[in-house]
């Protein structure tokens, strides 16, 4: 199957999107922030990133989703800086306390010679980790490396704090979506990662991603071709609302709908040096029954496709009660 954006090269259509969201740059609104700064005379804002794409690091990732990484590896690029203020980061050394950036901006032509770089490498996709930021500036590398030869599928790696009108300017340019749905509740969410209104953003951010690709489908070989996958990482105390993220799932997108259930949290950065206090209810890891209980609401709302963790420095393993449809060997 042919990568999306290959039919917008060739309608005409993907340098047209570029140039638009290029422009959406001027007065930045790319992000539910908003901010509104002039990004291509290099200002910013809330997520201190200017005109060009900053980059932390890039790589065949094995680590990803069995559908994600395959056998081959996942081509991941990771973007530093983040529209989010999450304590408990743990990438917070490139999201929110990344040192020299501009050694780290990368014109288009650079960012598109990675994508390359990393399809002759034989990953199965080019995995863009908290894109979000930076969707103008992956656009326009992605239309010369279109010329440059690169037809293998995109993945949208957020963190679902993505505004929906941006969404639907790239729809027909990425073939998979993978945010996270980080909280159900919104006090959480202001308190914990500065975004008192993430829950409603990303349940319309995640619908728009299911209205353009619609349930993972997989090739003959398990591998991801298109489609949403969701991610869900439990927090202690029920902070990530877990309940509330599943019943969303189920009764406003698909039972279908493939989830990833997380339950490798621990505290980290400001979560894990609380003086203060605040971070008191997210300053330990999950344990079984927390965890116990967010897998057996799953199963009672009918869901069917997805991975699940034990509760050790162990990867993801499958069950084959839990996933239905989709057969992966151990993760």
């Amino acid at each position: 199957m042919k990568a999306s954006y290959l039919n917008l090269h060739k309608n005409h259509q993907l340098k047209d999107r570029s140039e638009k969201l290029l422009n959406m740059l001027s007065s930045c609104e790319i992000c539910p922030r908003k901010c509104g700064v002039n990004r291509l005379e290099n200002k910013n804002s809330y997520c201190k990133s200017g005109r060009y794409a900053i980059i932390s690091s890039y790589g065949v990732h094995n680590g990803e989703e069995p559908p994600i990484s395959g056998n081959k590896g996942s081509g991941t690029i990771f973007f530093g800086n983040c529209n989010l203020k999450c304590v408990f980061c743990q990438n917070h050394q490139i999201s929110q306390e990344m040192k020299d950036t501009i050694n780290h901006e990368l014109t288009a032509d650079k960012l598109a010679n990675i994508m390359i770089s990393l399809q002759n490498k034989g990953c199965h996709n080019i995995n863009f980790v908290s894109p979000t930021h930076f969707i103008p500036q992956i656009v326009e590398a992605l239309v010369i490396a279109v010329e440059l030869g690169l037809n293998i599928p995109l993945v949208y790696n957020s963190g679902g704090y993505d505004d929906a009108n941006t969404l639907r300017m790239l729809d027909g340019i990425f073939d998979i979506y993978m945010p996270d749905f980080k909280y159900g509740d919104s006090i959480y969410a202001e308190k914990y990662s500065d975004a008192k209104d993430y829950s409603k953003i990303a349940k319309n951010a995640i619908k728009e991603m299911y209205r353009q690709k619609g349930t993972l489908e997989l090739n003959e070989d398990g591998i991801a071709t298109k489609g949403l996958l969701i991610r869900h990482l439990i927090l202690p105390e029920n902070i990530s609302g877990t309940n509330k993220v599943i019943d969303f799932i189920a009764d406003e997108l698909n039972k279908d709908t493939y989830v990833s259930l997380m339950s490798q949290y621990y505290p980290t950065y400001k979560a894990s040096d609380d003086k203060n206090g605040e971070c008191n209810e997210i300053n330990r890891t999950i344990n079984h029954l927390e965890y116990e209980r967010a897998e057996n609401y799953f199963y009672k709302k009918g869901l069917e496709n997805g991975w699940i963790q034990e509760l050790k420095e162990s990867p993801f393993y499958y069950r084959p009660d839990f996933d239905k449809k989709a057969v992966f060997e151990d993760w």
